[in-house]
């Protein structure tokens, strides 16, 4: 299996960390949360990965290539001169000839890979989607108003719970034909083109942990957990 690892992101939101560190080699416990995504893909037999870069990638490539995970892997970088979004950058790299993954590289989960890259071949999906429900708290009262501006209803701070992106996907070569190469083309963007042309998007609810780490508060409690009890997210790995 092949994954794509998005890495070239500023994390505006980390800031001042990632002033002088890339995002992806944020600490996560005691080693930075690309090693570990790294080392869950092998784990599920991912064999080849390719990392997008950008911002400071010159960092991220020289810790992984003397790392003891990149050693396990055939990692190839691929160098972005403008930033293209978190689906362009798909459509400039070569050989992704094969259902493979594309993932950002700042997030701590418990996904199974393997099995939402079989849920993806099984359907015969052009792209499949992994999701997680989250629950959002609304701070104000929300009103239900008919055509006739008489309110029929009144919802003081609900709580709505939604289906969301886990920022990691599954591509079918199909659905890279439909990225222009060398154009900026987010995930969301993709995604509402497909359904356009009737393409199948796949949905994939996994029973899992899932952390983006993309600002300073989900980034402390992400280590919490970690360090709780890193056999949960490194199935693997012996400490």
């Amino acid at each position: 299996m092949k994954a794509v690892i998005l890495a070239g992101g500023q994390g505006l939101r980390l800031r001042p960390f990632t002033s002088v560190l890339p995002k992806p080699l944020m600490p996560i416990g005691d080693r930075p949360i690309l090693d570990i995504i790294l080392r869950q893909l092998h784990h599920y037999g991912v064999t080849d990965v390719t990392i997008a870069l950008n911002y400071l990638g010159s960092l991220i490539q020289a810790y992984v290539d003397q790392s003891e995970i990149g050693q396990k892997l055939n990692v190839t970088y691929h160098w972005e001169d403008k930033p293209l979004g978190t689906a362009g950058a798909i459509g400039t790299i070569p050989n992704l000839d094969t259902p493979f993954f594309v993932l950002n590289g700042d997030i701590l989960t418990t996904l199974d890979f393997a099995a939402m890259h079989a849920a993806h071949v099984a359907a015969d999906a052009d792209l499949t989607v992994g999701t997680i429900s989250t629950t959002v708290q609304i701070e104000l009262g929300v009103l239900n108003i008919d055509d006739s501006s008489l309110i029929v209803g009144y919802d003081e701070k609900p709580t709505k719970t939604y289906s969301a992106s886990m920022g990691i996907y599954v591509y079918s070569p199909q659905a890279v034909k439909r990225i222009p190469p060398g154009e900026y083309l987010d995930a969301p963007s993709l995604v509402l083109d497909l359904i356009g042309t009737k393409k199948k998007v796949l949905a994939h609810k996994p029973d899992c942990q899932w952390i983006d780490i993309g600002n300073r508060g989900e980034h402390e409690r992400a280590s919490e957990i970690f360090m709780q009890d890193q056999s949960v997210f490194l199935p693997s790995h012996k400490p």
